[in-house]
């Protein structure tokens, strides 16, 4: 019924329940989940689990927050995501946010590795997994210059304004809304949410962060991406069988899967 379009599933934090986290998968009609990479290291990691199960999926890039670690080069980018369960390129994208106190022409390396993903996503045809936070402006500009339009992809875990989501939408990308939009205070995020079209909707725990409301402040799991996908049924005044059909769609159609 639903599909967790981005979580973590690989991180420590899910080692030693993890039969425990497929049940209640099951429990809470959640039939797939895109386990997102970040960093080289680990990669190894998240493409065993896609591997083993099914109904798990599998991207291959390098998060911008991992600035001291291998840098992915658009050969082994490109030789990853020719593996059937790797359906995405990223998680990449910008984030000044947590690199507030460097200098812009600092922070170059986060913006040529972008732009190497995107290079990479259009060679192998597969879409991006955009993050931003803070820079909006620059991913927008380099998503642009470099035609992310063809692969296209999705904005995961979307915090921005309405401005911002149209610029994406623009760019024949996919709007994804996680936990944050069932925050009391995320007045913004949920006037976007409203905003956005269903035919481009899609919906995410980023587990194990940003657990929903009820569960906020606990570890997130797939399981409560349902809770996202009931609160913005409410918000947009459907169903909530017709939402999760719809962005279930949305995201079979995207990653081919």
């Amino acid at each position: 019924m639903f599909i967790d379009s981005h979580c973590h599933l690989d991180f420590d934090d899910f080692q030693e329940n993890f039969d425990e986290i497929l049940q209640n998968m099951a429990t809470h009609l959640v039939t797939k989940a895109l386990c997102i990479s970040v960093n080289q290291p680990d990669f190894p990691k998240v493409l065993a689990l896609a591997q083993k199960y099914d109904h798990l999926y599998a991207t291959v890039g390098v998060h911008p927050d991992y600035e001291n670690t291998p840098e992915p080069t658009f050969d082994w980018l490109t030789m990853q995501a020719q593996d059937p369960k790797v359906i995405g390129i990223g998680e990449t994208g910008l984030d000044y946010y947590r690199m507030a106190d460097r200098a812009y022409a600092d922070l170059e390396w986060q913006r040529e590795r972008f732009r190497v993903h995107i290079q990479a996503a259009k060679a192998a045809q597969k879409p991006l997994i955009i993050h931003t936070r803070q820079a909006s402006t620059d991913t927008i500009r380099i998503m642009q210059e470099e035609g992310a339009k063809d692969p296209r992809g999705v904005m995961h875990c979307f915090t921005e304004g309405i401005d911002v989501a149209k610029a994406a939408l623009d760019q024949n990308f996919y709007i994804s809304f996680s936990g944050i939009v069932t925050f009391k205070n995320a007045l913004e995020i949920k006037n976007t949410c409203q905003y956005v079209p269903l035919d481009r909707l899609l919906i995410e725990t980023d587990s194990p962060y940003l657990a929903p409301v009820p569960h906020r402040g606990k570890i997130n799991q797939p399981a409560w991406v349902s809770y996202v996908g009931k609160y913005i049924a409410e918000l947009k005044g459907i169903p909530v069988e017709e939402l999760a059909m719809v962005t279930s769609r949305n995201f079979s159609e995207l990653f081919q899967v």
